[in-house]
């Protein structure tokens, strides 16, 4: 997939913790493990809104696009 989430990253830096992002946000620990690994398929704005404010960051320092080489 082209699109990479970089939100573990983006936890480190902030020195905070999946589980402590996850009630911070009102979505389960799980659901955060599911976005950190890139295995979902979307993500609604009012989330990435969330995530944004709590880690005091942009959509961009979670999210990357790398283009599919062809």
């Amino acid at each position: 997939m082209p699109i990479i989430v970089t939100l573990d990253v983006m936890l480190a830096r902030r020195k905070m913790r999946s589980k402590e992002l996850a009630a911070k946000i009102g979505i389960t620990e799980q659901n955060v493990s599911l976005l950190k690994s890139g295995k979902v398929k979307g993500i609604r704005f009012e989330t990435l809104e969330s995530i944004c404010a709590v880690l005091d960051c942009q959509p961009s320092d979670i999210l990357e696009y790398h283009p599919k080489e062809q």
